[in-house]
């Protein structure tokens, strides 16, 4: 029988699931073994769209495959994101993902129109592979004051091999700051955030004192664990917070109109495609030359 509310147009995928699969949950089926989504998640908003059908009606979140189900996605042709006209600068691209350099003052996503993610079109080019994405995709996040490297997926089959070489943590990412205070040349902090493990080692590249902050350090800090505000709350517990940090910083010592002196200015990883080692590193803002 034929659901009512079934979508009238042509699917984009019409398969039969194979006896490997039975009994297997369909976000999971969507979300790891199918390139028209990225994750779990962005599987499970279609399903409560109405865009995944099986048997010819709609499907439902919990249903478990059977071998011999018909499988129908259809396209979300209400799916149309806001473009946002702001120039970012393109470290590295090819046809299944990019790198940029993201401005400070604005976020990385969100449902709010002035994000990173609604100017990717507008910089990047579309990519030419059979299962590209409508809309490029950030694979993690900065803070809205961070400046620096944010990696892009331009596939689903790129967003989803991403994601799993960040849950592996098989991708580096460096950062470089300014940290108030006298600190150790080097030092490691790996105290839990939010019950959960966190690592953070960092090396004082070069310090300065200071009248007000007695020292005031160029830091380059590494994380093998990438937990919400981690730097940010690690040199904070560590005496040395960051320099202009609103959140995680000394009451009374917030330089004015600077912002926040943390810079995401350098990431490597092999790539999910073709395996070549991809290494990017993204200049220091200029605020950061005044200092130093």
């Amino acid at each position: 029988m034929t659901d009512n509310n079934q979508i009238k147009m042509s699917s984009v995928l019409n398969k039969r699931i194979e006896s490997e699969h039975n009994m297997l949950s369909l976000i999971d089926f969507l979300g790891g073994h199918n390139d028209h989504f990225p994750s779990r998640k962005s599987a499970k908003k279609a399903i409560e769209k109405g865009l995944v059908h099986i048997n010819r009606s709609r499907a439902k979140t919990n249903y478990k495959l059977k071998a011999g189900d018909l499988l129908e996605i259809f396209p979300d042709e209400q799916k149309k994101k806001p473009e946002l006209d702001l120039k970012i600068e393109v470290l590295f691209e090819d046809d299944h993902l990019a790198i940029i350099n993201k401005p400070a003052g604005i976020q990385v996503s969100g449902n709010q129109r002035n994000t990173l993610e609604n100017a990717l079109s507008k910089n990047l080019k579309p990519s030419s592979e059979e299962d590209a994405l409508p809309y490029p995709e950030p694979i993690h996040r900065l803070d809205f004051q961070t400046t620096g490297i944010v990696l892009i997926g331009k596939t689903s089959s790129a967003v989803r091999m991403l994601n799993k070489m960040f849950e592996e943590r098989k991708i580096d990412k460096e950062y470089t700051a300014v940290c108030i205070g006298e600190m150790p040349e080097t030092g490691e902090i790996s105290s839990p955030i939010n019950g959960k493990t966190a690592f953070t080692s960092f090396s004082v590249i070069k310090s300065k004192s200071s009248s007000k902050y007695k020292f005031l350090n160029l830091v380059q800090v590494r994380i093998e664990t990438g937990r919400r505000h981690q730097i940010r709350k690690h040199m904070f517990e560590m005496g040395n917070p960051i320099f202009g940090d609103p959140e995680y910083g000394f009451k009374g010592l917030m330089p004015k109109g600077r912002g926040m002196f943390l810079h995401a200015s350098g990431i490597k990883f092999n790539h999910p495609v073709n395996g070549e080692l991809i290494r990017i590193e993204c200049k220091l803002p200029n605020k950061f030359g005044k200092l130093f």
